[in-house]
């Protein structure tokens, strides 16, 4: 299992398509070497964050689109 990457630099981003639904949104930091960072935005601050290496958030992301 790879380390857990160091977050306190992390630059957090919504996807464009998240709109205005609520704050039902993920956050992602493309910022990270190595690393896909996830987390909840409306726990965005004190929740948890789920550190996807690159490629399997590549694998992840590829599963949900759709055909």
């Amino acid at each position: 299992m790879p380390p857990t990457p160091d977050l306190s630099t992390a630059r957090w981003t919504k996807s464009s398509h998240s709109g205005n639904n609520g704050g039902n949104c993920l956050e992602l930091a493309l910022s990270v070497p190595d690393f896909a960072p996830v987390r909840d935005s409306k726990q965005a601050t004190h929740g948890p964050v789920i550190p996807f290496t690159r490629p399997a958030w590549t694998v992840f992301v590829s599963a949900l689109a759709c055909p």
